[in-house]
């Protein structure tokens, strides 16, 4: 067989199972958008939680450090040397967080895969079996052992910590990105704090409340700059000496390009804004959102489940034709027979636009 028909029958397989996809391109900053056809469409499928991808002081301070210091980094860190933008933001984040330190990757995937590359070498990886394919991918790269644990279940991820042969690392998304529940955060910090197990919380999605973990606990805690920061990219804070032993380390951060300085700058620009009265205030108007589609749902990410994957693509297809949309996701994003549609709410919504996208959920 030739890699030509190898190719084909891996895409005859996809369009058989119903699984094909393609990439629409949408004109415009969100919420609202453009369709290639010329259609107007507000879109539930963003991450950009408070809006900040279009707010002015984070547009402004992109777009200085992009007349100072240009498109692009030029090489990894190491080789080249940071900009000012990266140590910067990186002092904002650990202050942001209450951290010793902190360190910025070029995504959210890369982050994960350098901190479970580094800290789950010969260790065994204790992960909820709901956490994000980053997560998943960065404890095969580390090749160690790994347990998963089923879905916030703590005294199962307790088992499989106690029998662990060595050291264990206990892993889990703090929000989930595909049902919008929280992680028993609390129980799996006591878990580590009782163990000596290291906690990494992924809180890429955690924009209200951040659930706390006693400083005893040894845990990274790993974000991205994409979602409620408006800007591009991933970090990780903790403890000083852990985020030297990633510099030294992590091969995906190590022989990366480093981050564009006009990402740097729009993100601690964001950090700035969400610190302070406005960002409260975005805050309040994401969760009054949230509570007008689904009262005291904890984040702004609503699952709808259908099932069914055909039926799913249907009723996305229908939203689509009533100018909303929300993302039909299926099988092997979500396990079989749970596809859903995934609303994910923004402050930068408009009320008349939740109330449109509520009505339709419910025709």
């Amino acid at each position: 067989m030739t890699w030509g028909q190898w190719v084909g029958d891996q895409l005859d397989a996809v369009r058989a199972a119903g699984q094909w996809r393609a990439v629409r391109t949408l004109e415009g900053g969100g919420p609202e958008f453009t369709l290639e056809d010329g259609r107007r469409v507000v879109s539930f499928a963003s991450n950009d939680y408070l809006g900040l991808t279009q707010h002015p002081a984070v547009i402004a301070a992109a777009t200085q450090a992009l007349a100072r210091y240009g498109a692009g980094s030029g090489s990894a860190r190491l080789v080249v040397g940071a900009r000012p933008p990266h140590a910067e933001l990186e002092t904002a984040l650990a202050a942001w967080r209450g951290a010793e330190a902190a360190l910025v990757f070029p995504s959210g995937f890369v982050t994960n895969l350098s901190v479970l590359s580094v800290f789950g070498a010969g260790t065994r990886i204790v992960s909820d079996e709901r956490n994000h394919a980053s997560i998943i991918d960065g404890a095969r790269l580390a090749r160690g052992e790994v347990a998963v644990y089923r879905h916030g279940d703590v005294e199962h991820a307790a088992h499989l910590v106690a029998t662990a042969p060595g050291r264990a690392l206990v892993v889990s998304d703090t929000v989930f990105s595909m049902d919008g529940d929280v992680a028993p955060v609390a129980a799996l910090a006591r878990l580590c704090a009782r163990t000596g197990a290291m906690l990494v919380l992924d809180d890429a999605h955690a924009v209200f409340d951040l659930p706390a973990v006693e400083p005893d606990v040894v845990c990274l805690r790993v974000g991205t700059l994409s979602k409620t920061l408006g800007s591009v990219g991933g970090f990780v804070t903790g403890r000083r000496d852990f985020i030297d032993l990633l510099i030294n380390r992590a091969r995906p951060w190590i022989f990366t390009t480093a981050s564009a300085p006009a990402d740097m700058a729009a993100a601690t620009a964001a950090i700035g804004v969400i610190s302070g009265p406005e960002g409260a205030a975005l805050r309040r108007r994401l969760r009054s959102h949230v509570d007008a589609v689904r009262p005291g749902h904890p984040s702004p990410i609503i699952p709808v489940i259908m099932g069914d994957e055909d039926r799913t693509v249907a009723a996305a297809d229908a939203l689509l034709a009533r100018g909303l949309l929300v993302p039909a996701i299926r099988p092997p994003t979500v396990a079989p027979g749970s596809s859903r549609l995934r609303v994910a709410l923004s402050a930068a919504h408009t009320e008349t636009q939740i109330r449109e996208l509520v009505a339709a959920l419910r025709s």
